[in-house]
């Protein structure tokens, strides 16, 4: 089963967290559809931030909606006229007070969506798709990945047939519940047709508990963290 089901969604509770945090009641179908909204027109309208994640959160009257993104600044803009621009854009949306918030991703490559998103975008400028895949491959394993898995499927360089292929390097054990896997799936529309990419990562096994609040050891874009990161090995502490 571990083959067939979504990773994230096989590991939600003790591995992965949930990115709508909210008690939803009587309204719950409304809250939901206007989740799928939110996300929807912020993917649209930011095509070119290279979003990994979209956070919502709900008060009574305020709806937090947090993006991961490894091009914070061009979701800021010049003195923020772009996020202050985006918040009024959601608010004739929703209908409601809204607060963006917005942390980098300080390694890309090991996030499984920008890894899909950044080889659909070299797809559909015509880059061979077993280059722009070995090319995600070594930049994501050099960066400490364990492993990482791509599989692609359409018509592949434009032959008649469709059919999906498979590379892989290091290991991506989809069994291992302990296992912290990213999972993204992508499209590239090409001439040919539409083509659609998977991207599996495993960054190592956790064991013990995991904090599962949201933006934990994110780095704001301000420059505060969301979380205590990790620090590189060898690193010493401060005596205070």
């Amino acid at each position: 089963m571990g083959q067939k089901t979504n990773p994230i969604g096989n590991r939600l509770g003790f591995i992965h967290g949930w990115e709508s945090n909210w008690y939803g009641g009587d309204n719950y179908k409304d809250k939901l559809v206007e989740d799928d909204k939110i996300r929807k027109y912020l993917h649209a309208r930011l095509s070119r931030a290279s979003i990994a994640k979209i956070i919502i959160e709900r008060t009574l009257k305020l709806v937090t909606v947090t993006i991961n993104t490894a091009r914070p600044g061009v979701i800021i803009g010049k003195g923020g006229q772009e996020v202050d621009k985006l918040k009024e854009e959601l608010k004739k949306l929703t209908k409601k007070e809204i607060q963006i918030n917005i942390f980098e991703v300080k390694r890309p490559e090991l996030d499984a969506r920008l890894v899909a998103d950044g080889i659909a975008r070299q797809l559909e400028a015509r880059i061979s798709f077993r280059r722009a895949i070995k090319m995600a491959i070594a930049s994501t394993m050099r960066m400490g990945a364990e492993g990482i898995k791509v599989k692609i499927s359409g018509r592949l360089n434009g032959a008649e047939m469709a059919r999906s292929e498979m590379y892989k390097d290091g290991r991506t054990p989809l069994h291992t519940f302990r296992a912290d896997i990213d999972y993204a799936i992508s499209e590239a529309h090409t001439t040919y047709g539409r083509l659609g990419i998977k991207v599996w990562i495993c960054k190592g096994e956790v064991y013990g508990k995991r904090d599962l609040s949201p933006n934990v050891g994110q780095a704001q874009s301000s420059g505060k963290t969301g979380g205590q990161g990790r620090k590189p090995a060898g690193a010493k502490r401060k005596k205070k």
